[in-house]
């Protein structure tokens, strides 16, 4: 898939076909802030592995102030638009670690033996929280608008996502899952069944 101009044009800055909007974003951030807020996880480094065009850098450092924001992006269009990193989260390399990573609605342009490597490699990356999405065949079928969203031929179904990241980390619900070796403590129903 070509990750250039035309399909960010479609998708982000096109206001009929967007599949996104700020407002929707600005309160994602908010969910992820309040989540470490609550847990009481202090953060001052941010990965947002698959940033697109950063929707995401702005709340979240107006959230979570003083924390450095990397945006990682594979997109080459974007990384000379914006100044991100330029790589995949599969192969990403880096002695830096994060208290908070992003990784939403990347993994899914993924085979499945690159997104094992890129949630392993998250694993490594992540020190504390790890906020995912991935579009599933679940949502294709029941929740998208397929008008608005690119067919992938490679969708997994969210058991599959759920068994791979429940390796190293604890879910928490609405997108949010812990590193399991982090020393804070979860009460038994702030962890989703």
């Amino acid at each position: 898939m070509a990750f250039d101009r035309a399909y960010y044009q479609r998708f982000y800055f096109d206001p009929r076909t967007a599949v996104t909007s700020r407002a929707e974003m600005h309160a994602r951030a908010r969910l992820i802030a309040s989540c470490a807020d609550y847990l009481g996880l202090p953060v001052s480094r941010i990965l947002d592995a698959g940033c697109g065009i950063g929707l995401l850098r702005a709340p979240l450092r107006r959230a979570l102030r003083g924390a450095q924001y990397v945006g990682l992006e594979y997109s080459p269009y974007l990384c000379r638009r914006y100044g991100w990193r330029h790589g995949s989260i599969e192969t990403f390399r880096t002695r830096e670690r994060f208290e908070l990573v992003v990784c939403y609605d990347v993994l899914q342009y993924l085979s499945p033996a690159q997104t094992r490597r890129a949630i392993a490699n998250l694993t490594r990356l992540c020190r504390g929280l790890l906020y995912f999405g991935a579009l599933t065949t679940e949502d294709w079928r029941d929740n998208c608008d397929q008008h608005r969203t690119d067919r992938i031929p490679s969708l997994r179904s969210g058991r599959w996502y759920r068994r791979e990241l429940s390796r190293a980390f604890v879910p928490l619900g609405c997108g949010m899952w812990l590193k399991r070796d982090v020393p804070l403590t979860l009460w038994n129903l702030d962890v989703a069944a």
